[in-house]
């Protein structure tokens, strides 16, 4: 069994900053960094992994590989598989993309051709508190590395970011509200619906520095760093999708209702008593803490499932929103892969009847949303699992660039209120976007000899 070297030490800085500079380090050619509960978590490198697409699960520990076909049950199959990996102690880390719902919806046929899932149990791996660090490694010379990595004192200055404009340059947006709107009046199964559009960011970025900066001006549930199988991803999730305890306490937290927020106290005071006020947020909201209810219901014991916090005001960077908390107890014979089935994708990010809106998100938004609205993850070998929704962040692929945003629309909704809240949310993130520094176009983390 492969079993990692610890080591904890105190921390001179800000673990942010620190988890920054592990993921800039040329330690590493991936990482992810995972914000939770005031800790950052930093894992680096590839010990085994794990990659579903729409045919089958492939799974890898060093150089072992294993394919098997896609059952009826595609996140018992990552389970099984990670449970497998002869790894003491393990966390895994990574991502769902948006379509894996189609796997959960059985038809596999409609998820597409790229990657659906991909989770890696880390080489090394940093837990990040204020004042000390664990350090875990599977070979001392790399330990000692991050050791001495983090005992540096000082800090690298970021440059600064350049504002990405946030308007819908084409105008495609309300008539895609509209269309939504002529589906959900007909009559139809269809009562809400979230539909996105994307932003080009016209120049390279350094994800890092822009991660930096954006956390800095936000106030997420979850943040996440991720450079991952040639995918990056930043983001400052306004809510969790899912969180498991290894004592079996679940907990998902759908937000629903949204109104912009830093104009000052007194602004942000009358927008927040608008939105607690607005019969269409709240209508919004309540469909989505009543489908969230139901959905734990079906892998929580009898009589557990409660709400609290029922319509709280949540501050998330540029904009406020409705939030609640929907809390259950772990069926007897359930897991926490088991609960992310039930929730995902999160009904705040698809729609109410969830089926017909994923129906209606493919024939008006086109193309594969891929990691947005998806999640990025941790789960560990105890049974723990903590799953992040994909919102306000900052997406890079195949040589492109992006940030994207949605909105709710319910038969109340209007298309310029539904732009405006599109532009409202991307605000958290637009404008502290760091463009790469000259010869430095890809990543700061990446390194022909690191480990993989």
């Amino acid at each position: 069994m492969l079993r990692y070297r610890s080591a904890e030490t105190e921390l001179p800085g800000d673990p942010v900053q620190l988890a920054a500079r592990l993921a800039e380090s040329d330690l590493f050619d991936q990482h992810v960094v995972y914000e939770r509960e005031g800790e950052f978590w930093f894992a680096g490198g590839v010990l085994g992994e794990v990659v579903v697409t729409r045919s089958g699960v492939r799974a890898r520990l060093l150089a072992d590989e294993t394919v098997t076909t896609l059952g009826p049950h595609p996140l018992g199959q990552v389970r099984e598989q990670l449970a497998g990996m002869d790894v003491e102690d393990w966390h895994a880390y990574g991502w769902m993309a948006f379509e894996f719902s189609h796997l959960h919806a059985g038809r596999p046929d409609r998820a597409g051709d790229a990657d659906l899932l991909h989770l890696v149990v880390p080489h090394s791996e940093v837990r990040l508190r204020q004042g000390s660090a664990l350090v875990r490694s599977v070979d001392e010379e790399t330990l000692q590395a991050l050791l001495a990595l983090l005992a540096r004192t000082g800090s690298q200055p970021v440059a600064a970011p350049r504002p990405v404009d946030v308007t819908d340059a084409e105008g495609r947006y309300p008539g895609m509200v509209a269309r939504a709107l002529e589906e959900i009046r007909s009559g139809g199964e269809l009562q809400k619906v979230i539909l996105s559009r994307t932003v080009p960011v016209p120049f390279p970025v350094d994800f890092v520095g822009t991660y930096l900066h954006g956390r800095s001006h936000n106030t997420p549930a979850r943040s996440f760093l991720l450079n991952l199988g040639g995918r990056r991803v930043l983001g400052f999730s306004p809510e969790t999708v899912a969180e498991v305890g290894a004592d079996g306490e679940v907990v998902t937290q759908p937000l629903a209702g949204t109104r912009a927020r830093g104009f000052g106290e007194r602004e942000d005071e009358r927008l927040r008593a608008e939105l607690l006020a607005d019969p269409k947020e709240i209508s919004e909201h309540v469909l989505s803490v009543k489908l969230a209810e139901e959905e734990l219901a079906t892998v929580c014991r009898p009589g557990t499932v409660s709400v609290r916090d029922l319509l709280s005001v949540r501050q998330r960077g540029s904009v406020q929103h409705l939030g609640s908390s929907v809390h259950g107890r772990l069926a007897e014979r359930a897991t926490a892969w088991d609960v992310l089935r039930a929730v995902f994708p999160a009904v705040t990010a698809s729609g109410i009847p969830k089926m017909p809106a994923y129906d209606c998100i493919a024939r008006i938004e086109g193309g594969r949303r891929g990691i947005y609205s998806g999640a990025v993850l941790m789960a560990g070998s105890a049974g723990d699992l903590d799953a992040a929704l994909v919102l306000r962040s900052l997406f890079e692929e195949d040589g492109r660039t992006w940030l994207r945003a949605g909105a709710g629309i319910l038969a109340g909704s209007t298309p310029a209120r539904e732009l405006e809240e599109t532009c409202e949310k991307l605000r958290s993130v637009a404008p502290y976007v760091v463009p790469a520094q000259a010869g430095n176009t890809s990543t700061r983390s990446d390194s022909a000899s690191a480990r993989g």
